[in-house]
């Protein structure tokens, strides 16, 4: 049964495509979820208006995730302050849920924690460059600098001291 795509769905294709699928799946799963349209003469108007639709909602999408891209540059570089303990080392490491707590309370827009890419895990202090994918066509840049939280109780340790025996 042929049938036009009223969404994208995974393993099958792109919103507006016209598919070739089981009948079962088409009249058991897919229609009756409102997915597809059959195909047919008549549907061709139906597989235009479609497209348009689909054209309309990915100029909205682009223009939205412009705006967002915006806010989000213009942060430029973060803060993360962290526990750390002796040897300025950190007590787990930074992760993406962290970062994007941050960046939504900067920036007042929440953001998906998937969408931040670290280059590796971050166990120390430093800097380090990120990367903000929102979409196919926008990635940000962003630094991430990780400080000692103000609370953080920073131990020295002396290797060299050694108990002395006084006899």
């Amino acid at each position: 049964m042929k049938v036009i795509l009223k969404q994208d769905i995974p393993n099958l294709g792109d919103a507006g495509e016209v598919k070739n699928v089981a009948d079962g799946y088409a009249r058991n799963y897919l229609i009756p979820k409102k997915l597809v349209i059959p195909f047919n003469e008549s549907s061709k108007k139906a597989l235009e208006h479609q497209k348009r639709l689909i054209e309309i909602k990915k100029q909205k999408r682009k223009k939205i995730v412009q705006e967002i891209a915006k806010s989000y540059e213009s942060l430029g570089t973060i803060e993360v302050a962290v526990r750390v303990g002796a040897k300025n080392k950190l007590f787990g490491s930074v992760t993406n849920a962290m970062i994007a707590k941050i960046i939504e309370e900067k920036t007042g827009k929440p953001i998906d924690r998937r969408k931040i890419q670290l280059n590796e895990p971050i166990k120390q202090l430093g800097e380090y460059k990120i990367k903000i994918h929102l979409s196919e066509e926008v990635t940000i840049p962003l630094v991430v600098k990780v400080v000692p939280h103000p609370d953080s109780k920073i131990e020295e340790t002396t290797e060299n001291t050694q108990p002395t025996e006084n006899q």
